[in-house]
């Protein structure tokens, strides 16, 4: 309760939770845990994160949900065999792209080989 008062990157502060009690109706959770809200009239909407407090961990269909964009709730909506599945921003981690490293095929060294530039 006392990391509520003061700092709002562990999760919601007092303000959010006394807001939520008050004024919020559950909309849904998703995979990730983080649990989604409104108000009584649908003109505010608002997530509050499972762990980090990170924009990134929103999946799409909730993302579009939050900014008004689809009236419908991710968990009603199926998904297609095409779809993958959400993945947070991977910058700084052993996941992110690196253009040297995913780069290595045989293919993609021909394709440089064949280019000369042009000198005068």
């Amino acid at each position: 309760m006392i990391r509520e008062l003061f700092t709002w990157w562990n999760g919601q502060t007092l303000g959010t939770r006394l807001w939520t009690y008050f004024n919020g109706t559950y909309a849904g959770k998703d995979s990730q845990g983080n649990k989604y809200f409104h108000n009584k009239k649908d003109t505010k909407r608002w997530v509050i994160y499972a762990d980090e407090v990170e924009s990134t961990h929103v999946n799409p269909e909730w993302n579009n949900w939050l900014r008004f964009t689809s009236r419908v709730k991710t968990s009603e909506t199926e998904k297609y065999k095409w779809q993958k599945n959400h993945l947070s921003n991977q910058t700084g981690t052993e996941n992110a792209y690196d253009p040297e490293r995913n780069n290595t095929n045989e293919s993609s060294k021909k394709r440089n080989d064949d280019y000369i530039k042009w000198t005068p």
